[in-house]
């Protein structure tokens, strides 16, 4: 068995069951979630032969960032519950693979000490009701490092979770949640999401950050091309793990469209969402998507073997893609193309 189909399994075993069900648990019915891995393996591959292969290059760029493999960790919360070390132990082993890490804005580490480790990193930020939080983050952000912001989208309200019995959030302590929230007394309705936000956000974030903006929670090629006419200069294809719209299509159906209407254009296409396996990773390349990002399989890894278990996740995703490559008859990534697959 591969060592990452151990991983949830090994993970559950050291994880209080809340916080095991909050990592793993999509919305509502859990329709979309379930639906995301198996819409990966639905596609099928169109090899080409005769071509050299004796040497795989997988390094590519992410928004001028040199990255080993096109593989990058996501941003998610509440990392100090797989490991007390959170985001510092993830980015820890990310950096040894020479990936980026995505952090949360919900993170229980500060981005002072996360920029401290040296690893490339983007903020993932979710706007708020009262924009002084938002705006005192993304300073802080900046100050600290950050290459990029991921303003997510798809969050006007937060994706109902049908909940029974102990929740994580019986479970967290102070120190593992929100350390970058600015000083304040702030209440509920300061840090409730936005719910009127416009494509001219956009523009509003790089200009007060300086740093390009990556759009999160794409999922229709007309929404990909008004963010990238608002000067976005990346989107991630994503229905977040999930999480939110229950039913929302899988990314692996969502990303042919998303790239269609981003190409010929500079803004770069990302994918995340049940991406487990090379082949996966080959397709979504293939279809579009400069890199994916893997989520969940990242907090199994972080449980069960800390960095060291991160670096190896990347490291086996890498050599998986390797072997990928070569038996579709391409020796880089951007040799992909989109008729070498086709979906059943």
């Amino acid at each position: 068995m591969r060592w990452i189909d151990t991983l949830e399994a090994a993970a559950a075993e050291k994880l209080p069951e809340a916080v095991h069900r909050y990592y793993r648990q999509g919305a509502a019915g859990g329709v979309s979630v379930s639906e995301a891995v198996a819409a990966w393996s639905a596609y099928r591959f169109r090899p080409r032969v005769l071509n050299d292969v004796s040497t795989v290059e997988l390094g590519t760029t992410v928004l001028g960032t040199p990255v080993d493999v096109p593989v990058l960790v996501a941003p998610s919360t509440l990392h100090r519950m797989a490991d007390p070390d959170g985001e510092v132990a993830m980015a820890t082993g990310v950096g040894a693979a020479n990936s980026l890490i995505g952090l949360s804005s919900n993170a229980g580490t500060t981005f002072a000490d996360l920029g401290a480790t040296g690893v490339p990193w983007w903020l993932q930020i979710y706007v708020v009701r009262n924009r002084e939080i938002t705006e005192r983050m993304l300073d802080a952000a900046v100050e600290a490092g950050a290459r990029a912001v991921v303003l997510t989208v798809d969050t006007p309200v937060v994706g109902r979770k049908e909940d029974t019995g102990e929740t994580v959030w019986d479970l967290v302590q102070p120190s593992q949640f929100l350390a970058n929230l600015p000083e304040g007394d702030w209440t509920d309705a300061d840090l409730a999401k936005s719910d009127d936000l416009s494509p001219d956000v956009i523009g509003r974030l790089a200009e007060r950050t300086g740093l390009p903006v990556v759009v999160k929670g794409v999922l229709r090629g007309d929404d990909a091309k008004r963010c990238a006419d608002a000067g976005a200069a990346g989107v991630i294809v994503s229905n977040h793990g999930g999480r939110q719209l229950d039913g929302s299509i899988p990314t692996a159906q969502a990303l042919p469209e998303v790239a269609e209407a981003l190409a010929g254009t500079s803004t770069e296409v990302y994918v995340d969402g049940g991406i487990r396996r090379g082949e996966h990773i080959l397709t979504a390349l293939a279809l579009g998507a400069r890199a994916v990002f893997v989520g969940r399989p990242a907090l199994w890894a972080l449980t069960v073997d800390g960095s060291a278990g991160v670096t190896r996740l990347l490291t086996d995703l890498g050599t998986e893609l390797d072997h990928c490559l070569r038996l579709v008859g391409c020796p880089r990534p951007a040799d992909l193309t989109p008729d070498l697959v086709i979906r059943t």
